[in-house]
């Protein structure tokens, strides 16, 4: 177990350089091609400057996590492969969300974006399966509680509740896509959590994969950071949800999902206060406007400001999340 963290956090790094390397050309590509972000006109002002600014940066994050994880499934380096089997099913999640993501990043592009009667039957759909596969496949322990060492066995109630994790995942972070660089900075310290969470139970070949995705991450944010030269979009967001609540499954701590993965927890509930506000008093605000970030942006902080402190709240919770599922 002691020689393998080195190893997970030296494909982080090897990740990132990649993956850096690789984004300057990428995003050249998305210019000449036009992919431009259309900007919600009921939007904060100062995020019109972003109009046009390119999107399915998510390509940047999932094609180097694709190649890397079947590279080290395939190729024998020093004799074995570094990465196991088991991290091929959520490799197949995000990419199915990736693309689900991709082909709404288009049609949104074109000005019809994907309806949610289609977007959220495919979700679950998809999340059905993963579920499925979790339980009857891969065998994952059904949860843990937090400083409770022992398995909890779900039974048949196991698909629906994993099902309903992927998809809340998957448009939580989703929602928490509205600034530069909240989104990958909130991602990645949840995988950093998820990843060491997942050492500790020996489950090394998830430890590496988590890692890996963070390294790419950390390489998308170089381009993500303000002001932003390339938007994750929902290529993006929708695969890094619906991979985080996998990767919170296959440790059976997902129980803690909503403390490490506080901050598209709290985004999530701000759309769903202040449509229930807004309905219940016939039109009145519960916040400036959601999600929570924008009704933070109104009250004067800078977008830096809200990602820098959306972040070290993150990060606190991530902290008190792995202390939880080791005690």
């Amino acid at each position: 177990m002691n020689n393998q963290v080195p190893l997970a956090l030296s494909l982080g790094a090897i990740a990132f350089a990649l993956t850096v390397i690789w984004g300057a050309p990428f995003l050249r590509v998305l210019r000449y091609l036009g992919v431009g972000k259309k900007i919600r006109v009921e939007g904060p002002r100062s995020h019109q400057t972003k109009l046009g600014t390119p999107t399915m940066g998510g390509l940047l994050i999932v094609i180097p996590v694709l190649i890397m994880t079947l590279l080290l499934n395939t190729v024998p380096i020093l004799g074995r492969t570094l990465l196991g089997r088991s991290v091929l099913l959520p490799l197949a999640v995000m990419m199915a969300f990736a693309l689900l993501g991709a082909v709404d990043d288009i049609l949104g592009m074109r000005g019809r974006p994907m309806r949610a009667r289609v977007k959220f039957p495919l979700q679950i759909l998809v999340a059905v399966v993963v579920a499925v596969g979790l339980r009857y496949v891969l065998h994952v322990p059904s949860m843990y509680l937090p400083g409770v060492q022992v398995a909890f066995n779900l039974g048949v109630w196991y698909v629906p509740i994993a099902a309903f994790i992927i998809v809340c995942s998957t448009n939580a972070v989703n929602i928490t896509d509205g600034l530069d660089g909240l989104a990958g900075i909130i991602a990645a310290t949840a995988f950093v959590a998820y990843g060491m969470i997942a050492g500790l139970q020996r489950q090394v070949y998830l430890m590496q994969f988590c890692f890996t995705l963070v390294g790419v991450l950390f390489a998308f944010l170089w381009y993500n950071a303000h002001p932003a030269e390339l938007f994750m979009g929902d290529t993006g967001s929708l695969a890094m949800g619906a991979l985080l609540g996998v990767v919170a499954l296959m440790t059976a701590q997902w129980a803690l999902l909503p403390l490490i993965a506080v901050i598209p927890v709290a985004e999530t509930a701000s759309v769903i206060f202040q449509v229930v506000y807004f309905k219940w008093t016939k039109g009145k605000r519960l916040f400036k406007m959601a999600p929570l970030h924008h009704h933070f942006e109104l009250l004067g902080w800078s977008e830096t400001q809200v990602v820098q402190r959306f972040w070290l709240i993150a990060l606190l919770a991530a902290m008190i999340g792995i202390a939880l599922a080791v005690a």
